[in-house]
């Protein structure tokens, strides 16, 4: 995929830069409904805003680079959710255990904001497809099962936008891969390959050893029209983990390097499997070291590491990658906006051939 030419002119003001044209070489999902009314939660769903403002000053995109989704409608959510649960949804009748399985409080203007969050992701990934790479600046709620909610997520965005664009016609493979410190157990249940009742799932591979500290399993199993990868820490939420196609289960404290070869060989790994049309990176910020809901050690530095191997990758082999944000809840709330932050200058340094940003 050749370079991609970056048109800009700016020009600072005000300690910000004001830019008459587009800073980025793809566009940026965004919308001010994205944030959820949870009150005092770990979840800082003000990030989202935050993000978006970071990128404005610094001059890494400017108000042409972002676009507006509409929401997901009822038809959308029901590609990948049961009618039994949308209409729990939308009529407000969760039971008590449900809202529970939640960790968010359930309101209609949550429901709302999750239906927002799921068309921006359908806009990313359309946009994806389009322009080689996109961003959604929110979605990447994983946890989302087909009948019903788990840890902050309502509705799996990324299912249901992978399932409208095969319902379209216009892809038919798509490969997940979610950096998400916690396990994406409702993508792995929503794609779990078909089998028969009276076959049996592939045996469990372990791999090498990768330095001296570090003894991780890396799991792999066949998929179908969608291949799963999760990283993940193993000692974290969700405590049980239904098979993604490769499941790399990591010790605590995990560091950069580790975690970088982990990820190298996952990617490597699934590219001799499964030739997809389509990348879903689901680029969470809380493998960060000092996240309160993670315990691995990266840093920040090592974060965007992570980001550009994914970029380099995507981009070596001519897919297209859609972006979500998923987790990031740091101690710092600045923190995980500066990861989410460096997601979008690793992907402008890789696809656009501009150097550091």
């Amino acid at each position: 995929m050749a370079a991609l030419p970056v048109r800009s002119y700016c020009e600072p003001r005000a300690n910000q830069r004001k830019c008459s044209v587009s800073m980025l070489p793809f566009k940026l999902v965004y919308s001010d409904h994205y944030r959820l009314p949870l009150g005092e939660h770990v979840f800082p769903t003000q990030k989202y805003e935050l993000v978006k403002q970071e990128l404005l000053e610094e001059g890494v995109a400017s108000t042409q680079d972002f676009l507006t989704p509409t929401p997901a409608t009822e038809a959308d959510v029901l590609l990948v959710h049961s009618h039994f649960y949308v209409d729990k949804l939308i009529e407000g009748t969760l039971t008590a255990r449900e809202e529970l399985a939640l960790e968010i409080p359930y309101s209609h203007e949550a429901v709302q904001a999750f239906l927002w969050h799921t068309g921006g992701t359908i806009l990313a990934a359309e946009r994806a497809l389009s322009d080689g790479v996109a961003f959604n600046l929110g979605g990447g709620f994983h946890h989302a099962y087909p009948d019903h909610g788990e840890g902050f997520c309502m509705i799996h965005d990324v299912a249901v936008a992978i399932r409208k664009l095969q319902k379209q016609g216009r892809i038919q493979r798509v490969m997940t891969l979610d950096c998400d410190v916690h396990q994406g157990n409702g993508t792995a249940v929503i794609f779990a390959k078909h089998r028969d009742e009276n076959s049996e799932a592939l045996p469990s591979r372990s791999t090498s050893t990768i330095g001296n500290r570090l003894s991780g399993t890396m799991l792999e199993r066949g998929a179908d029209d969608v291949f799963t990868i999760s990283l993940h820490q193993e000692n974290n939420y969700p405590l049980q983990k239904p098979p993604s196609s490769i499941d790399v289960n990591l010790p605590d404290g995990t560091t950069d390097s580790e975690y970088i070869a982990w990820l190298d060989n996952a990617i490597s790994s699934g590219f001799r499997q499964f030739q997809p049309d389509l990348l879903c990176y689901i680029a969470g910020a809380d493998p960060y070291k000092e996240d309160q809901l993670g315990g691995l050690n990266l840093t920040i530095d090592g974060l965007k590491h992570r980001d550009e191997l994914v970029f380099q990758a995507a981009r070596a082999k001519g897919i297209p990658v859609m972006v979500t944000f998923a987790g990031g809840y740091a101690r710092k709330i600045q923190d995980t906006v500066r990861i989410h932050r460096n997601t979008v200058g690793a992907a402008k340094e890789v696809f656009s051939g501009a150097g550091k940003s």
